[in-house]
């Protein structure tokens, strides 16, 4: 099956009422994984769209993986490219996306990948081998709700080898002079976010949306969120060679108190929604799905990525959960 970036896609999406959003990282019984066992997707599925950043056309096909594969980016484009893994250590640049190479050829990278890594995180794949032939995965509407399309139309495999869980043990935090500051805390069970912004434009403001991580909240509540930018960014950020692909079908564009965009906003809160989205994707970076509570205040990919790095610094900040052998396999994987 081939969606391109040109299909027209539609999605019944009805946000939560606001007032249905926790207060705390209290996580009910129910928001745990349903299934200890590892998933990966039922079939290949790919698409074409364009770079937000590079403004090129690139072409990406998700493929089922063996258990214990994990999420693996492969630049077809470039004969000696070896695959990149999704990992926290795989990541050298933070500027406005998420990016990641091997250490070995830190030039052969893939970029803005969060938003389907927040897809994947939502849906449970545990692996996947993602072919794509640019330097940068497609930006599409500038959410995760079209990868997301993707990840249903391609359906879901369990796979025999049981799943692990990082379950935090104690707090870890890291920040920056501004005040933003990004924390993860020890949870009895599940994965919880919270985010909060402070936006100098007016339309933006201070926002803030705490959420269980489960696929029904992912998808009513932060997945449909698109990225935004402020108007008098964007002369700078295409002299730095960035945002050529951004468009106001892919991206919130806002001046002072005006939302430029002529079909508006999906959701009052989608600015710090998206920022909550994006966390979702980049915590995923570290290799499982956590046991946790996260908060963020103006937290973004490079705080997130500190974040992470802070938590494997210790052995005694985290353990697996889960099987023996799906947490040795691995541990041999990062080794």
């Amino acid at each position: 099956m081939q969606i391109t970036a040109e299909t027209p896609f539609k999605a019944s999406i009805v946000p939560l009422p606001l007032s249905s959003t926790p207060s705390s990282f209290s996580i009910l019984p129910g928001n745990a994984p349903r299934t200890p066992l590892q998933n990966t997707l039922k079939k290949a599925i790919t698409c074409v769209g364009i770079g937000l950043h590079s403004g090129a056309q690139v072409r990406m096909t998700l493929n089922p993986a063996p258990a214990g594969h994990g999420i693996v980016f492969e630049r077809v484009d470039l004969t000696s490219s070896a695959p990149i893994a999704a990992r926290y250590d795989n990541v050298v640049c933070t500027r406005l996306s998420t990016v990641i190479a091997n250490s070995g050829t830190p030039e052969i990278r893939v970029a803005t990948i969060e938003h389907l890594m927040a897809a994947l995180h939502a849906n449970g794949i545990d692996n996947a081998r993602i072919e794509i032939d640019g330097p940068e995965t497609p930006v599409l509407d500038g959410s995760a709700a079209e990868f997301d399309f993707l990840i249903q139309c391609a359906g879901t495999q369990i796979l025999e080898l049981p799943r692990a869980v990082i379950e935090v043990l104690r707090p870890v935090h890291v920040e920056e002079e501004s005040g933003a500051f990004a924390e993860l805390r020890p949870a009895r069970s599940g994965f919880a976010l919270a985010m909060s912004i402070d936006f100098s434009a007016s339309v933006i403001g201070q926002q803030r949306h705490a959420m269980p991580l489960n696929l029904e909240r992912f998808r009513q509540e932060v997945g449909f969120c698109r990225t935004f930018v402020e108007r008098k960014e964007i002369e700078a950020l295409q002299k730095m060679g960035l945002a050529r692909g951004g468009s106001l079908h892919n991206a919130i564009v806002v001046e002072g108190e005006t939302v430029l965009n002529p079909c508006g906003l999906r959701h009052p809160k989608e600015f710090v929604r998206h920022k909550l989205m994006d966390a979702v994707g980049d915590l995923y970076l570290a290799g499982h799905t956590l046991q946790a509570g996260f908060m963020g205040h103006k937290s973004g990919h490079t705080l997130n990525n500190k974040l992470l790095r802070a938590l494997f610094a210790s052995a005694e900040n985290w353990r697996f959960v889960g099987s023996e052998e799906s947490s040795r396999t691995e541990l041999r994987a990062t080794a």
